[in-house]
């Protein structure tokens, strides 16, 4: 798809409140749900059923006390851009009509509000914000600086979601249903294989395991990658290195490179390093 320039910025992109401004071209009709179609870049894949059908229960009570938003598509229906989970209640419901706020929208401005309200709403998983992310800047055009600011997070949150798209599919299945967490996915990164991150995956989901857990255990299969013309010793080194062993009580490695080298001293928990450090004071 062909990026678009955004024209104005994301001042004529973005409302400048969460609050809904009617503006001249707007107007608030009641509308048959069969009229209004869903957005076709509605960032949320995942909705909750149960939040649904309580919602549902209070529509049928009270009513849809919020319009939604919609923009007409020029065949006779209207558009959703923001509040898909209320046409969804009112249709369970019953509802014939439900009141709509006709909004004059481009296709950037249907994107980016849709987009807007569900994660000012942290109603998105990561996964879901990652790839409205990468949509917005493959196909609009935007920079993740625009990005962070219209939706209001640092650049380097969005960085960091936009990163979880390189992971194997199978982990992002694995983000999208909550068995890992953002900070477990975060960890799997460091790994270059593909296969070393599926596998620790599984081991976090088969275990239960923290995030502190598999950072251990992330930092060892790295340790495991160096290649061995790093770290090829000569025997001197061999006996030094074995000292230390003996005096730390630790897995060390020495490390010889032109300029020098380098001593590694491995721990796999906060109190084995209080305890090697506490050696080395002695």
């Amino acid at each position: 798809m062909e990026k678009k320039a955004l024209g104005k910025g994301l001042q004529a992109l973005l409302p400048e409140k969460k609050s809904v401004n009617w503006s001249v071209g707007e107007e608030v009709k009641y509308l048959s749900v069969d009229q209004i179609i869903p957005n076709r870049y509605q960032p949320r894949k995942t909705f909750d059923e149960s939040e649904i059908s309580d919602l549902a229960a209070s529509v049928k009570e009270h009513g849809v006390l919020q319009p939604v938003i919609v923009r007409r598509t020029g065949d006779g229906a209207f558009e959703l851009i923001a509040g898909e989970r209320r046409l969804r209640a009112a249709k369970i419901a019953g509802l014939a009509a439900i009141p709509a706020l006709v909004r004059l929208s481009n296709d950037e401005k249907s994107l980016a509000l849709a987009l807007v309200e569900n994660v000012q709403r942290q109603n998105l998983n990561p996964m879901e914000e990652a790839r409205a992310y990468t949509q917005l800047i493959d196909d609009f055009g935007l920079i993740q600086e625009q990005v962070s600011t219209a939706v209001g997070k640092d650049r380097s949150t969005v960085a960091n979601l936009i990163r979880l798209l390189s992971l194997p599919r199978e982990i992002q299945d694995f983000i999208e249903h909550r068995q890992i967490s953002l900070g477990h996915a975060k960890v799997l990164l460091g790994l270059k294989q593909a296969e070393k991150q599926v596998s620790i995956a599984r081991q976090i989901i088969r275990d239960s395991l923290s995030v502190r857990a598999a950072e251990i255990i992330v930092n060892k299969a790295k340790n495991n990658n160096i290649p061995r013309t790093v770290m090829r010793k000569s025997n001197e080194f061999f006996h030094v290195e074995e000292q230390v062993r003996r005096r730390l009580g630790s897995k060390v490695h020495i490390a010889k490179s032109r300029k020098g080298g380098k001593l590694i001293i491995h721990f796999f928990s906060e109190e084995e390093l209080e305890r090697i450090v506490g050696s080395i004071l002695e």
